[in-house]
């Protein structure tokens, strides 16, 4: 099977790259690569329009001997990329479905591949009005960021959207980034978002 065809359903086999970060649906996120292991990845991964899959680490470094990650995380597509003066690679990646590892192993060159299972897309859901202020705390954090931050499509209507960018966003632990990532109620997301800022000390506008 071709790695990380596009697929609606049954299992894919992807390579998986473990950050110390966690990647949401609909987000995007810059990368350097140097290991060869990695550019050999986003190489095969290019030429064929293919998808890998980001995981966040357990355990272990992004760099060296494979890591051991969590078994939920993102697909991610390749947007944009060039080669930087240094000789790394510079891409960015925008989020896609949700996956769950079935099972994986390690290469001789300690990429890891994986068979995984997609969560269907979370579809789009209002927003209850107990949580409207979450929209206008992302409006204003992405208008202080500026581009690319704030860059349309933006959708501050819709729950699953909104508490994905806040997740991103906020200051939030990688465990918390992972809860979050995980919950496939995009409302209960919000719930768990608005405990978070209480906690913060962040007041909503």
């Amino acid at each position: 099977m071709p790695n990380g065809k596009k697929r609606d359903t049954g299992p894919l086999e992807v390579s998986l790259f473990p950050l110390r970060t966690v990647l949401f649906p609909g987000g995007s996120m810059p990368l350097r690569i140097f290991e060869p292991r990695y550019l050999e990845m986003v190489s095969e991964c290019l030429k064929s329009g293919s998808q890998f899959g980001i995981c966040l680490i357990r355990e272990g470094s992004e760099t060296g001997r494979a890591a051991t990650f969590q078994q939920i995380g993102t697909l991610a597509s390749i947007s944009y990329w060039r080669k930087l003066p240094n000789g790394m690679l510079g891409i960015t990646v925008q989020g896609g479905k949700r996956f769950r590892i079935l099972s994986s192993h390690t290469l001789a060159n300690q990429l890891t591949r994986a068979t995984v299972e997609l969560f269907p897309a979370e579809k789009k859901c209002g927003i209850p009005a107990h949580y409207q202020q979450a929209s206008a705390l992302l409006c204003n954090m992405l208008e202080q960021l500026g581009l690319p931050y704030n860059k349309p499509p933006t959708n501050y209507e819709d729950a699953s959207w909104v508490g994905c960018r806040l997740s991103e966003l906020l200051p939030l632990s990688l465990s918390q980034k992972q809860q979050l990532l995980q919950l496939t109620d995009p409302v209960q997301r919000l719930e768990h978002l608005y405990a978070l800022l209480e906690r913060l000390g962040i007041h909503q506008p």
